[in-house]
């Protein structure tokens, strides 16, 4: 049974950081892209940043240049960095994976940003 387990939100000042994690179970790990993404109150859920089984890395363009996305195969672990954080960047933010043609999604970590 695939299972993703988000950890490390919190509420953190503007300009703050904070890492988020992302543990996975159930399948190879190092043969899945994951990604991360993020849903404010009232709207959609919303594209943050990818890592491929390869290491590469692609992020919405709001986040560029702030969050830095990264994964530990050897702990079967994703982890998302994020620096300069910004009001607009509160929500519960999930990880997912795409496996045998369907999503799987974490329970979600919130972060809030405020002073």
């Amino acid at each position: 049974q695939v299972q993703l387990v988000e950890s490390g939100g919190g509420l953190v000042q503007p300009g703050g950081s904070l890492r988020l994690s992302c543990a996975s179970s159930g399948i190879i790990f190092s043969r899945y892209g994951i990604s991360w993404y993020r849903q404010a109150p009232g709207k959609q859920r919303d594209f943050v940043a990818r890592v491929t089984s390869g290491g590469s890395t692609n992020y919405a363009d709001s986040v560029k240049g702030r969050f830095t996305i990264s994964r530990d195969n050897t702990k079967n672990t994703v982890y998302l960095q994020m620096n300069s954080l910004k009001p607009e960047d509160t929500a519960v933010y999930y990880c997912n994976v795409e496996h045998q043609g369907r999503p799987y999604w974490g329970q979600g970590t919130q972060v809030t940003v405020s002073s």
